[in-house]
């Protein structure tokens, strides 16, 4: 009886204080996390993100539901932390100041400084910051650096930012309403798909490495998570896939290409968007990805035609457009409903256990290389004991396909499985880019015609706070 009481009264402090309960009480995780496509953001409300994924993953190795605080920033995520908020901290830069116990690392990353160069006019290395104005997210280690090298008095302007994520942050430099913004390399490449107007102009000292961040009170939780990220890092995997599904494709389509993207964009996807979606309106398929698909495919060119005969927008061969009755390839109309159609059929015929959004990857990978060749690639992988229905696996094996040791053996003969590798990941980059810029379609509903680069949706509210002078 005395023990009950004794818990009654241990959790009525807790809550007087607005401190959480121990998760084996309550049963949940309560987890700060950064707002921002590489931790946690919400879509069609549904939450996804690196981050987020691998916190879930933890938490159900542990029967505990998830409760989350999303915050903009380092600074936020320690103060809540500190006042016992929450369990731990996700996405949390690890410092040396002893404050916090860190897990083991979960990704390093380079800090940058990002400018538009031209309009900067950069002559010198490294680059000659005086006079000149530059932002960095408040308490973040960008921002601590950056006091470092301004000197005293400093010879430039930094300004702290609060109550925005670090691509609003970007995006205020791609419109020129500050010259530079610190960050690291993952973010920087993450907005480079949005921002193409972007460029690193110099690498700040230091490399950053992130982790959860735990109070020293919650060292136990510290250690069950220190053992869930060994397992997950050395033996099931699931942090490279994880790491795959969210940051694996990031840096195949440079810059100007992207750019050459969201010209065509406002020049040519108004002429078929009703197309693509009059497709997802008869298979199911987001618009944006066939549409994705496509520009891969043609650069959105009705009357492309390779050397080896393929044609069309959707690049179909004679074989494709007959069997699926096709008059003529050159009609983007026709091009378009047929893809889709060969598209949606090969995902079909892929086995039940293959699941999203590997399903995806794996059906654009066959739109390539044909079925034959794809499941003369499932069956190289699990002779190597991989997993054949996941995309993270069979890249790795695709390129096989042009080696003699292994095409000499297929009834399938030699593939270009390296070629179709790229392919997916373009597609997927493509894809990011329009799903960000182009909004959502349901059949019976009028999308919008005009292409436009709306503001990342959000939160509103910005805060800067000047440093003019000494620190």
């Amino acid at each position: 009886m005395l023990r009950l009481a004794g818990l009654f009264f241990s959790l009525m402090f807790l809550g007087g204080c607005g401190q959480v309960a121990p998760p084996e009480r309550s049963h949940e995780l309560v987890v700060a996390i950064r707002s921002g496509p590489s931790s946690y953001q919400v879509d069609r409300g549904v939450a996804t993100g690196f981050e987020h994924d691998f916190v879930e993953a933890f938490a159900e190795s542990q029967r505990l539901r998830v409760r989350y605080v999303v915050v903009d920033d380092q600074s936020e995520l320690r103060s809540k932390l500190r006042k016992g908020k929450v369990h731990f901290a996700a996405s949390a830069a690890i410092d040396d100041q002893h404050e916090f116990l860190y897990s083991t690392p979960l990704r390093e990353s380079d800090q940058v400084l990002v400018g538009i160069a031209d309009a900067a006019n950069l002559t010198s290395e490294p680059v000659d910051l005086t006079g000149k104005s530059v932002a960095a997210m408040f308490g973040s280690p960008q921002s601590a650096t950056l006091q470092r090298m301004a000197g005293n008095p400093p010879q430039f302007v930094l300004s702290v930012r609060t109550g925005i994520t670090e691509f609003d942050l970007l995006r205020d430099v791609a419109n020129q309403q500050v010259e530079f913004a610190a960050t690291d390399m993952l973010q920087y490449k993450l907005a480079r798909h949005f921002l193409p107007d972007l460029e690193v102009v110099s690498k700040l000292p230091g490399r950053i490495r992130f982790g959860w961040a735990f109070s020293p009170q919650n060292a136990s939780l510290r250690r069950r998570a220190d053992e869930f990220i060994q397992t997950a890092s050395a033996k099931n995997g699931l942090l490279a896939r994880l790491t795959d599904h969210y940051f694996g494709y990031i840096e195949r389509i440079k810059a100007d290409s992207i750019a050459e993207l969201f010209r065509h964009m406002r020049s040519l996807l108004p002429r078929y968007r009703r197309d693509f979606q009059n497709a997802q309106a008869s298979t199911g398929i987001d618009w944006r990805l066939l549409a994705a698909l496509a520009y891969q495919e043609s650069k959105w060119d009705a009357l492309a035609t390779s050397f080896t005969n393929v044609r069309g927008i959707m690049m179909l061969t004679e074989d494709t457009a007959d069997l699926l009755r096709v008059t003529d390839r050159l009609d983007a109309k026709q091009s378009i409903q047929a893809g889709a159609k060969y598209f949606a059929d090969l995902k079909d015929q892929l086995p039940d256990e293959v699941k999203e959004p590997d399903r995806t990857w794996l059906g654009l990978a066959a739109y390539n290389l044909g079925m034959g060749h794809l499941n003369a690639a499932r069956a190289i992988a699990i002779r190597q004991k991989r997993d054949p229905n996941s995309w993270y696996e069979l890249k790795q094996v695709l390129p096989l396909l042009a080696r003699p040791e292994y095409y000499e053996n297929l009834k399938s003969g030699m593939g270009r499985g390296g070629e179709a590798v790229i392919l997916v990941e373009n597609i997927r980059t493509y894809y990011d880019i329009l799903s960000h810029f182009e909004p959502a379609w349901q059949p019976g509903l009028q999308a919008p015609l005009i292409f436009s680069r709306p503001p990342i949706q959000g939160r509103n509210a910005k805060g800067t706070i000047k440093l003019p002078s000494a620190f």
